[in-house]
């Protein structure tokens, strides 16, 4: 597993009975996730909680909010110089995967250690983690969402970084479609990354399903590839597709075409009661 214990704004402090107990600049909330299937031991922490987002019988859930905090608030990765605005959203999300924080350090060493310019292709893109952490490298960054809302943020969190001028373009579309239209205008791109829902619509509606439409995807992103490309990274947060399941397509369509090598792992973010890394997704990915 890879994981990073170097955030300052964010820490896990506990993992259990189904929950996180996540402490978010000086705001400490509690988050469902069902991976925790284990009971705590009595902690006077989990009294402390700001906020506890509750799932309901009838699916979905809602915020209980124990004292008034901020609409919006903002927490900074240092050892990349990132800064985030965070927000307790739907559906349990802050606008933020902290765990990321290990593939953006190596997106970042990969990109500065290239000595050239890259061009990243950012697809499912969200919040812009990923973008800013390229950008912030010296990257040129196509940033790709099908939400528009959602680009918005990441326009916000690369403000707060001191990105507003860098070389970042904005896309609301589907990703497939986009990646489409991109391999007929001829256009090449050092590096891909990709974020996939297990379910999701497009930009119009376009249906995504991540069994049966991630491997098309994928052969798009090894035909867009530029004649001397840098990596490929793919996360998965899908429950049931292991690891190695992208590792797999990765070295049938970029191994083999491209040489280079192909890692899976399970991505993580270090929890201080356990003092381990608590596993938070997958990822695989292909560099040269």
């Amino acid at each position: 597993m890879i994981y990073v214990n170097n955030w300052e704004d964010y820490a896990l402090l506990d993992v259990s009975d189904a929950n996180r107990l996540e402490r978010w600049g000086k705001y400490i909330l509690i988050r469902p996730d069902p991976q925790a299937i284990w009971q705590k031991k009595s902690s006077a922490l989990w009294d402390m909680a700001d906020a506890v987002y509750r799932r309901s019988p009838s699916g979905g859930g809602a915020w209980d909010f124990k004292k008034k905090l901020p609409e919006k608030w903002t927490i900074g990765y240092n050892p990349l110089g990132l800064e985030f605005e965070v927000s307790p959203m739907g559906f349990k999300h802050m606008g933020l995967f902290p765990e990321q924080a290990a593939n953006w350090n190596y997106m970042a060493d990969k990109i500065k250690k290239a000595n050239r310019k890259i061009s990243a292709l950012n697809m499912f893109a969200y919040t812009g983690g990923a973008t800013i952490a390229c950008a912030k490298a010296g990257a040129g960054v196509c940033h790709v969402d099908a939400q528009k809302n959602i680009i918005t943020m990441a326009k916000q969190n690369a403000r707060l970084s001191g990105l507003e001028a860098a070389d970042i373009r904005y896309i609301s579309d589907d990703c497939s479609k986009f990646a489409a239209r991109e391999l007929r205008r001829g256009r090449k791109y050092d590096a891909v990354i990709l974020d996939p829902p297990s379910f999701g619509r497009g930009a119009k509606g376009e249906m995504w399903k991540i069994e049966d439409d991630l491997f098309e995807l994928l052969k798009l992103a090894a035909d867009i590839l530029s004649d001397d490309p840098l990596f490929v990274l793919v996360n998965l947060y899908t429950a049931g597709l292991a690891p190695s399941c992208a590792g797999y397509m990765l070295s049938l369509l970029f191994s083999g075409r491209f040489g280079g090598a192909v890692e899976s792992d399970e991505i993580g973010i270090y929890a201080e009661s356990a003092k381990a890394p608590f596993p938070c997704g997958a990822f695989s990915r292909w560099s040269r």
